[in-house]
């Protein structure tokens, strides 16, 4: 749909100034076990609020449990939430999701390892002629980490949406290399850099009960090479491809986990600072101790605190906010705390695909490293150098953060100045 058909399908609700602002459906909450994938929705939240504050916004959750939609609502809260499956032909299986595919004039698919939610674009594509588009989504042609694989049915709706906005330039160069053509496309970063809830409550707490709030401290987020899904929820693997993962799982973890307790010892020892070992996603609690805390040295244990209990993207984010810095080998957590300014490390993993990429698009490129490349000594020399010239550190996470911000501003614009234009 090219964008004259775009302007069409917008038309019917803002056809004169004054009429019934704009509704959005918003397909997002992939899950809830891990901060990352949270964070994406209140990201993307947030860069339509900015861009097109009358709009009224539906939220079409894969989940939305533990918390998140009370943490949701309290930033938001108008927003509302159709809960609901398909049914076997495709339509919507509940009266608030087939209301929704009424109402709405626009659906965005949000922010995403990949477009991912295909049945529910297809849904959305079959149950009208209005408009749909990708916003801030990976894309590769096998299909990588959390990533769905090139097929015929994706590129159909790929080449269908009215706006394709990837959340690294890679996958935008992707999208050429397959030939896609029709939707508008261009860059717009993970929706996580405009995740902006924080809750300083609880984490005034955890600070005080843990005593990290009394000097500066650290943050390491652990990582196993494939995400344990199999011992979480039902999948569709063979016995032969658990054994793999679990394989090179077993293979990687102690090699890799060295590497950030060599950032903890140097941390400790060269400043007298404190370190936060804690989770992105819910499985690594139980590989804290074994893989970081145990095999530390007695005299860097003293100084170090082990998140026990899970947390919500707004705790992080005020935990973080307090961090001198964040060294992660999972992605969002650098991006909630660079969103507060704190200066962020991501090392990554082969395993997880091509987001990462997104970090020197950003401007941050001599912050990630990739840990087959790297050792646990330039890991910790770059920590420390962030602390000894922390001003300039925080004015370059900010500066990441504010590109970011505005290259979402500018994708977000196109859906605006179309309603805009019909009116």
């Amino acid at each position: 749909m090219r964008r004259r058909g775009f302007l069409a399908g917008l038309g019917g609700a803002v056809a004169v100034r004054g009429a019934k602002p704009p509704v959005i459906l918003l397909r997002s909450g992939w899950q809830t076990i891990n901060i990352g994938d949270i964070a994406h929705t209140p990201g993307v939240l947030a860069v339509i609020e900015r861009n097109m504050p009358a709009a009224q916004v539906i939220l079409w959750p894969a989940g939305i449990d533990r918390g998140v939609e009370p943490m949701l609502k309290r930033r938001f809260p108008k927003l509302r939430v159709a809960q609901g499956g398909l049914l076997e032909d495709g339509s919507p299986e509940t009266p608030e999701l087939r209301e929704a595919f009424r109402e709405a004039t626009v659906m965005i698919h949000g922010s995403a390892a990949s477009m991912s939610s295909q049945a529910q674009v297809s849904a959305w594509r079959k149950a009208s002629r209005k408009p749909y588009g990708f916003f801030g989504v990976g894309f590769t042609f096998q299909g990588e980490a959390a990533g769905a694989p090139l097929s015929a049915g994706l590129k159909a709706n790929a080449e269908a949406a009215a706006f394709l906005f990837t959340r690294e330039k890679a996958s935008l160069a992707n999208l050429q290399k397959a030939g896609i053509r029709g939707p508008r496309t261009g860059f717009a970063p993970d929706g996580t850099f405009s995740m902006d809830i924080v809750d300083e409550e609880r984490a005034g707490t955890f600070l005080r009960e843990t005593r990290l709030g009394a000097g500066p401290f650290i943050c390491l987020v652990p990582r196993l090479r494939y995400t344990p899904y199999h011992k979480i929820r039902k999948v569709e693997w063979t016995a032969d491809e658990i054994r793999r993962r679990e394989a090179a799982n077993e293979t990687h973890a102690e090699t890799d986990h060295s590497k950030l307790r060599e950032v903890a010892i140097a941390w400790v020892r060269k400043t007298g600072g404190k370190v936060l070992l804690c989770p992105e996603m819910l499985y690594q609690l139980e590989i804290i101790d074994p893989l970081l805390f145990d095999p530390l040295p007695q005299d860097v244990k003293a100084h170090v605190v082990r998140r026990k209990t899970y947390w919500l993207p707004d705790e992080a984010s005020s935990v973080y906010k307090r961090a001198a810095a964040v060294v992660s080998c999972e992605c969002h957590s650098p991006i909630l705390a660079a969103v507060q300014g704190t200066p962020c490390i991501y090392v990554h993993q082969p395993e997880d695909g091509i987001k990462g990429r997104m970090w020197a698009d950003l401007g941050l490129g001599d912050w990630f490293f990739e840990i087959e490349q790297t050792s646990g000594t330039a890991l910790a020399a770059r920590v420390l150098e962030m602390h000894s010239r922390e001003r300039a550190a925080r004015d370059k996470v900010r500066g990441a953060v504010k590109l970011a911000r505005r290259l979402q501003d500018d994708a977000m614009q196109y859906v605006r100045s179309a309603v805009e234009r019909v009116g």
